[in-house]
């Protein structure tokens, strides 16, 4: 018999969860949830192993580096998946008769990608998605961006800035220097400025498209601009783009559209700007995308991107259906969240804990906790009769707000000894009513 102990170890880019941090995730998703549903988004779930077949086709050639990819028992070629928008497309094609199009649905899970792993950034990560599938209007483009602000909003974030662009525009600007076969290329490059710097990708451009400097510098000088007055300014200011070519002109004005349908909504829409380095790697997108970033703190990248992606599901059917989405990278966000001091970490989600000092009064402080869970207080019961100086410091250290203590005066009246654990201050053998009362004005 080997005896040998094995090492508790987790591989690189993967992860646990302590209570604190996975209290704090499920009450973000609580947050965003309630969103996504106040406008009309339904869950929808997608197993996190697919066919590789339909995974492989829609990644880019970055995302296909890094698809956990292998042959199962059956000796079928499968893959985590490695984001919720090509699951999706599968989806809504294999129930296509069972569903009501338009379709809104977000989903919940965990994603995997291969890729070097860093702060705020892991190989198995959730992702938050909410997609509006079978509408070419702009004003669904327009929804995803309130569902983003509404989003962040509702976590507490103030300081932020969604990013906008249109997939045209950059074509248009490879277009329009004579790169029409180089689009992709191009795209994919671009898409590593926050990563490499604009000289590097003044670089690279050069050498995998086979172009002069000048020509690269050109290039990314038109990348580089980006909104910094109101956009109907703005939009004036550049409208001699229009005149390159059809598809920068197409992209100027679906987006002028998209600014004008949030105006007359009369919604804030100072933290959206109009950005056309953004690129998306993702080579499914053909219209507006979106990426954004928290102002007070850049360097952790983007917390929820997306993008219309109009051709989708012609890999699965000759069905056109256009779509449109965003998604929250979750633990990025969490990561953020906490280093900007927004989100507290608890150790308990239960305000009060019941201790006893003699096993015979368990079953009175097991009532006691369920009448204040039918009064909406969560509450626990200490599993052990001890010294009640322990239980307080378990209290404290679980970070409950209350002890409510029943010793033997508490037991021989049917009372209730309220200890604030925050100012030390106890209220003695008071009623349930009266505890609940304490605790509900606190």
């Amino acid at each position: 018999m080997n005896n040998t102990l094995i090492q508790p170890r987790t591989l690189s880019g993967f992860r646990d969860r302590l209570p604190q941090e996975a209290y704090a995730k499920a009450s973000i998703l609580e947050k965003v949830s309630e969103v996504f549903l106040s406008y009309g988004f339904m869950p929808i779930e997608t197993p996190h192993l697919e066919y590789a077949d339909i995974l492989v086709k829609q990644g880019s050639e970055e995302i296909q580096k890094e698809l956990y990819r292998f042959r199962d028992h059956g000796d079928r070629d499968v893959a985590l998946r490695f984001d919720q928008t090509v699951p999706l497309a599968r989806f809504i094609t294999q129930h296509r008769h069972e569903l009501i199009m338009p379709f809104k649905r977000y989903v919940i899970g965990n994603v995997f990608r291969g890729e070097r792993a860093q702060k705020g950034r892991y190989r198995e990560f959730t992702q938050c998605d909410f997609d509006f599938i079978g509408s070419d209007s702009l004003s669904c483009d327009a929804e995803i961006l309130q569902v983003i602000y509404s989003s962040l909003s509702a976590l507490g974030l103030q300081e932020f800035t969604i990013w906008v662009n249109h997939r045209d525009i950059l074509n248009g600007i490879f277009a329009h220097f004579g790169l029409h076969e180089n689009i992709e290329s191009g795209l994919r490059i671009i898409d590593k400025l926050d990563k490499i710097g604009l000289d590097e990708v003044q670089k690279e451009l050069q050498k995998e498209l086979q172009i002069t400097a000048e020509k690269a510098q050109e290039i990314c000088k038109l990348v580089m601009i980006k909104q910094t007055s109101h956009y109907s300014e703005f939009f004036k200011e550049i409208a001699y783009l229009k005149d390159y070519n059809d598809a920068l002109r197409k992209g100027l004005q679906d987006l002028e559209s998209m600014f004008n349908i949030l105006d007359d909504l009369e919604l804030d829409i100072s933290s959206c700007r109009i950005n056309f380095s953004i690129a998306r790697g993702l080579g499914y997108y053909t219209g507006i995308v979106y990426e954004t970033t928290l102002n007070r703190l850049k360097s952790i990248g983007s917390v929820c991107s997306g993008g219309r992606y109009d051709n989708l599901t012609q890999s699965f059917s000759k069905e056109r259906l256009s779509g449109v989405g965003a998604s929250i990278g979750l633990d990025r966000l969490i990561a953020a969240l906490m280093e900007l001091g927004i989100l507290e970490l608890h150790g308990t989600a239960v305000r009060a804990l019941l201790i006893v000092t003699n096993d015979a009064y368990f079953a009175f402080a097991h009532k006691i906790a369920e009448a204040l869970r039918h009064s909406n207080v969560k509450a626990e019961v200490y599993p052990d009769a001890v010294k009640i100086k322990k239980s307080l410091g378990y209290a404290n250290a679980k970070g409950h707000e209350f002890g409510i203590i029943i010793g033997d005066e508490e037991f021989q009246t049917k009372t209730l000894s309220v200890k604030n654990m925050t100012s030390g201050i106890q209220i003695e053998k008071v009623s349930f009513l009266h505890a609940l009362q304490i605790i509900r004005n606190s």
